[in-house]
C-alpha cells in the first residue's frame, strides 16, 4: 500500500511538474485521437486525454480520424498538457474556443472513454450517451476497442491520412510532403528523417510549414 502511494504521489508530481498550457494549430491530424502541432521551434504529437480512437484500419477508424480533423484544423487550440506517455507523445486536453475536443469526440462516438479506472465522470456519461444515442462506432453492435483490435490484428501496417502505410520509404528523398515525413517519423519510428533530433522531420520539406 506505501508502494502503491509513493508511486501515485510521484507520478501525480510528475504530471503536474510536466504540466503547461500553450496556444498552437494543427499541423496533422493521425487519427482519431492524435494530432501533431508546433510547440515552440519543435513539431510534437499530442494524445488526446482519456479517450482511445479507433485504429484507421479498423471500422470507424477513418470516420473518427475526419471528426477530428472537423473539430480542429485550421482553428486555434488550447492546449494543456496532462502527462508524456511511454512513446513520448504527449498527452493533453485540447479545446477550441470553450469546445472540449476530448469529450467531443466521446459524445459524437467518434472514441471511447479511456480515463484511468473510468474517473473522469463526465465522459463515462457521454460515452453512456452516445451509445443510447447509437452514435457514430456505437451504431453497430458490440463496437471492438481499439486495444482489443490491435491484439487480433498485429501485422497490420499503420496507414498514414493519405493512405501511405510503415514501411515502404526509408529517405527524406522519398517523401512527397510534411505531413508524410511526418508520419514516418511519429508513427514508423523513422528517426533517420530526423537527423539532429530537434522533432521536425526533413527539413527541406517541413521547415517553415
Amino acid at each position: 500500500m506505501v508502494l502503491r502511494l509513493l508511486f501515485c504521489g510521484v507520478l501525480c508530481w510528475a504530471q503536474l511538474a510536466g504540466a503547461e498550457t500553450f496556444v498552437s494549430r494543427a499541423m496533422a491530424v493521425l487519427d482519431g485521437d492524435t494530432i501533431m502541432v508546433q510547440h515552440g521551434d519543435r513539431t510534437i504529437s499530442v494524445r488526446l486525454a482519456d479517450i482511445d480512437a479507433p485504429e484507421k484500419a479498423q471500422p470507424g477508424g477513418m470516420a473518427s480520424h475526419n471528426s477530428l480533423a472537423e473539430l480542429v484544423n485550421g482553428k486555434a487550440l488550447d492546449i494543456t498538457s496532462v502527462a508524456m506517455d511511454q512513446y513520448g507523445r504527449m498527452v493533453a486536453k485540447v479545446m477550441v474556443d470553450f469546445l472540449d475536443v476530448n469529450a467531443e469526440q466521446v459524445r459524437r462516438g467518434m472514441a471511447w472513454e479511456y480515463s484511468l479506472h473510468h474517473s473522469n465522470k463526465e465522459m463515462v456519461a457521454l460515452q453512456q450517451e452516445a451509445k443510447a444515442a447509437k452514435r457514430g462506432l456505437w451504431a453497430k453492435p458490440n463496437p471492438i476497442p481499439p486495444s482489443d483490435w490491435r491484439k487480433a490484428h498485429p501485422s497490420v501496417p499503420k496507414v498514414s491520412t493519405d493512405g501511405q502505410a510503415c514501411g515502404k520509404k526509408r529517405y527524406c528523398s522519398q517523401m512527397t510532403s510534411c505531413a508524410e515525413a511526418r508520419f514516418y517519423l511519429t508513427q514508423c519510428g523513422l528517426k533517420r528523417l530526423d537527423a539532429n533530433g530537434d522533432g521536425v522531420p526533413c527539413e527541406t520539406l517541413c521547415v517553415g510549414k
